[in-house]
């Protein structure tokens, strides 16, 4: 049998090592240390903005984070968007608070303006207004920026910006993680750059980086004795892992352009094919496109095609379940339109990663190409 296709692998540099291996050298392998500060460092180059960042242990603490420096508390409500993954939403909970599910527009895939307005009035009309919004750069294509931030302005909600698909992506030149009050990175091993498992919170406001930080370990007072006054989390990366990003961040933009091709590829070689239809980047918008997906006539056609490519030893995914069809969350409030749902039904993932070779991209245009039998 051929060998595995991953649908997105880690993919290393080789520098890594170096940084790991200095780490080991000079004994620090506490919790902190010069490859936090580094990678912090080199975010914050990156991302510009006059940005800072606190480096954590997973994209879903830094979510946490933002919720509880929000405010965000027992009772309250906080709009999420429901296409997306359990993690964007889970945090909410985890506050006490209670998710509003929003559905999604066709242009990006992401969180629909027209329907947050209409759930935030709703919310407002039955004396529930919104604490927060968690909008989410989905597959790393941008969300409507302008129209979000307009609606976050009128009603006066702060925007979590779930940048976790996203790092590299842009809005007018401007980097996906630095529209929102708070945004939040993710380097899980099946992002565009991984510390094999990692996140990071970022902020213009240097005040809530610093307050992210003290809750990240364990909020410990200034004090010789182990004093807390609040309760904190065990929630900053290490300084062995965050030498992997360190590693990993010399090689970003040769990732994103990988990617990119590997979209280019698929558009060029299955776009003749008029079953398959592609999102494309619209005005202004720069995808990472992390994951390059199609979308497909019908749900018993996603499935059959998943399966052909399962068989022939090629990882293939679904879209995104969305929240609002999820078990655990299905007495939540939702204001839908349909788009996520049709997205679900026909969407598939396809092996997307910046170590495809040019042998393993034709595998799987092949047999796409079989099943349509072009």
């Amino acid at each position: 049998m051929n060998s595995k296709i991953w649908l997105s692998s880690p993919h290393m540099s080789g520098k890594e090592q170096l940084f790991i291996q200095k780490a080991f050298e000079e004994n620090w392998i506490a919790p902190l240390g010069p490859n936090v500060i580094g990678f912090e460092s080199d975010l914050k180059t990156y991302l510009k903005q006059n940005v800072h960042v606190a480096a954590l242990a997973s994209g879903t603490s830094a979510l946490h984070l933002s919720l509880i420096l929000l405010g965000i508390t027992h009772g309250d409500e906080v709009i999420c968007q429901s296409m997306t993954f359990a993690a964007s939403a889970n945090p909410i909970i985890y506050q006490g608070a209670t998710p509003i599910f929003v559905d999604s527009e066709r242009d990006t895939w992401n969180i629909c303006p027209e329907q947050l307005e209409i759930a935030i009035e709703d919310r407002i009309s039955k004396g529930k207004k919104p604490k927060a919004i968690i909008a989410v750069h989905l597959y790393g294509m941008p969300y409507k920026v302008e129209e979000i931030k307009s609606l976050s302005n009128k009603y006066n909600i702060p925007i979590i910006e779930d940048s976790a698909e996203a790092l590299g992506s842009k809005f007018k030149e401007q980097h996906c993680g630095t529209f929102g009050n708070i945004g939040v990175l993710s380097f899980n091993g099946n992002k565009i750059i991984t510390t094999s498992g990692g996140g990071a919170l970022v902020t213009t406001d240097k005040s809530i980086r610093d307050k992210a930080i003290f809750l990240a370990t364990q909020a410990k007072d200034d004090s010789p004795a182990y004093l807390h006054s609040q309760i904190g989390y065990n929630y900053r990366m290490s300084n062995i892992v965050a030498g992997i990003g360190r590693g990993q961040m010399t090689i970003l933009e040769n990732h994103i352009s990988k990617r990119r091709a590997n979209f280019n590829f698929y558009r060029e070689t299955l776009g003749t094919i008029e079953s398959i239809e592609f999102l494309k980047e619209p005005e202004n918008m720069f995808s990472n496109r992390w994951l390059s997906c199609i979308l497909l006539p019908s749900s018993k056609i996603k499935e059959e095609l998943r399966l052909l490519l399962s068989e022939q030893n090629i990882e293939s995914r679904p879209l995104w379940k969305p929240m609002h069809q999820q078990p655990v969350f299905k007495n939540n409030n939702t204001y839908l339109n349909g788009v996520s749902d049709d997205l679900f039904n026909r969407g598939l993932c396809l092996p997307s990663g910046s170590n495809l070779t040019e042998n393993e991209l034709n595998r799987v245009y092949s047999v796409i190409k079989m099943y349509f039998a072009v």
